[in-house]
């Protein structure tokens, strides 16, 4: 791996334990291996998650999904599936797991500072009656994300208090905040690509393709 810049390289657990030492017993116990009613009822008041996977070659990609609270269903103690809505077609985490099925889980609610963490195997299902079940606005999902669950615990609150994304008084007012439009429009950097058919192409996508 290209070091870059970087000179001063942690590159041992046993060198991070000597400079931090080991977690508290509470941390070291907190895991466990099942969805619990606790999961259960995060995951059903839930409406937001982020989902990491990455290549067999360890290239790695984080993926937000969402819907209506609750828009993951949980199969049983050990298997949860995320509905895959229409999207842009890259498909990343989807060629990820194809190819590695480790996946990565942050559910989070609105207003709470934990969040839920959920790691575990992935496969991309076709279920008719598991998908369904995930149907919503009357359609049903592409397809869907199966997740056989190894790992749950709560993760603290430290990074959403540190950031204060709760509080609207941290938020840019709407003239100070990126122009997603204009940046696609640089980054694709072709003839014909302007802010303005970019706005015109995502407003589109967002009130005709959002199910």
């Amino acid at each position: 791996m290209d070091q870059g810049p970087f000179r001063s390289i942690v590159t041992t657990e046993e060198e991070l334990r000597s400079m931090f030492g080991e977690p508290n017993q509470v941390v070291k116990h907190k895991l466990i291996h099942a969805l619990d009613r606790h999961c259960r009822d995060f995951i059903a008041k839930s409406p937001l998650l982020f989902m990491a996977t990455s290549d067999a070659s360890g290239a790695c990609d984080v993926s937000p999904r969402g819907d209506s609270a609750g828009f993951v269903h949980v199969v049983d103690d050990h298997h949860l599936v995320i509905p895959e809505r229409p999207g842009n077609r890259r498909f990343d985490s989807f060629r990820n797991l194809l190819t590695s099925p480790g996946i990565g889980l942050i559910f989070v609610i609105p207003g709470l500072k934990e969040t839920l963490r959920i790691n575990g195997q992935a496969m991309l299902i076709r279920d008719e009656d598991l998908l369904e079940k995930l149907s919503a606005q009357g359609k049903k999902p592409w397809l869907g994300i199966g997740v056989t669950v190894e790992e749950c615990y709560m993760h603290c609150a430290k990074s959403f208090m540190r950031s204060g994304v709760w509080d609207p008084n941290t938020w840019l007012p709407a003239d100070k905040l990126p122009n997603p439009s204009r940046i696609i429009a640089d980054h694709v950097n072709q003839e014909g690509v302007s802010e303005q058919s970019v706005a015109q192409g995502l407003q589109e996508s967002y009130t005709k393709r959002l199910y």
